[in-house]
């Protein structure tokens, strides 16, 4: 049974539908599901979502379906009696020539297509999609809010006064990327920006950055929402692996937006910068 995972009574609420991608959100929200006794019914991303994982916490998927198959999706979700959807796990965003879409996702296209939409405005009219449909759209935060980044220092290490400076720099930078739905991370030292997330994530960032890094103490990570993001969908995430990765490309910490970010298996996480001697912190802004 996965870690860290909050309890709170279950049995009375409706139905959750899990429109599961990749990682780890899947599996920790279908265990919070089984511990609270929370009816659930998880439809599988083919192409993304992890039988695997979720068997390891007594899950399993309950429907799969296409990216672009939104009509096949919804006629599971009712019949399976869900009232609440979260969209949780990681989904690269295709071309369109590789969707394969019904007749309701081609639809749902059609009525997109015209606006250029970044990632956040995409997900927010999947969601708006998704409520139009008799559906509740709810964030994994709300279901997992023991998993929420707090404020201050988490572990054993703290910044020093250049690597806060960075971590503010490395804010700015991110706020900015997010007011045109670019990306939530970026990579700062000594107050250069070494890279900033695009359509490839954090983790490619953070492996692209181990070969830009200045003959200096090492760069910081800070990842946080866009402004005005919808936190239904896509929040902030970092885990143990991000720690693991931040240490394979000579970084020297780990800064959050406090509130806003999911840390996943966060003893876990902890335990790794301290052993690795990383901070990682969460800032409230």
């Amino acid at each position: 049974m996965a870690t860290d995972i909050p309890v709170t009574a279950g049995a009375a609420l409706p139905k959750l539908g899990i429109i599961a991608g990749a990682g780890a959100l899947p599996p920790l929200l279908a265990a919070a599901c089984e511990n609270t006794g929370r009816p659930y019914y998880v439809l599988g991303l083919s192409g993304f979502a992890d039988a695997e994982a979720l068997s390891k916490v007594g899950a399993w998927i309950d429907g799969w379906i296409q990216l672009g198959e939104i009509g096949k999706g919804f006629a599971l979700l009712k019949e399976a009696g869900v009232a609440d959807v979260v969209m949780a796990g990681a989904v690269r965003r295709p071309s369109l020539a590789s969707l394969k879409l019904d007749m309701k996702g081609a639809a749902f296209l059609a009525r997109v297509a015209g606006r250029a939409l970044g990632d956040d405005g995409l997900l927010s009219a999947v969601i708006a999609e998704t409520e139009q449909n008799g559906f509740r759209v709810v964030g994994a935060d709300s279901i997992l809010a023991d998993l929420l980044a707090p404020e201050g220092v988490l572990g054993k290490h703290r910044p020093d006064d250049a690597a806060n400076v960075d971590i503010a720099y490395g804010f700015d930078v991110v706020r900015a990327l997010g007011t045109v739905d670019v990306g939530q991370a970026v990579v700062v030292q000594q107050g250069i920006v070494l890279g900033v997330e695009a359509a490839e994530g954090t983790d490619a960032l953070i492996n692209r950055c181990k070969d830009l890094r200045l003959d200096a103490p090492g760069g910081v990570l800070v990842k946080a929402r866009k402004p005005n993001q919808e936190r239904r969908a896509d929040l902030p995430t970092i885990g143990p692996l991000t720690v693991h990765r931040a240490v394979d490309a000579g970084l020297r910490g780990i800064a959050v937006e406090a509130g806003h970010t999911l840390i996943i298996a966060r003893s876990e996480t902890i335990a790794a910068a301290d052993a690795a001697g990383i901070f990682l912190i969460g800032i409230k802004s």
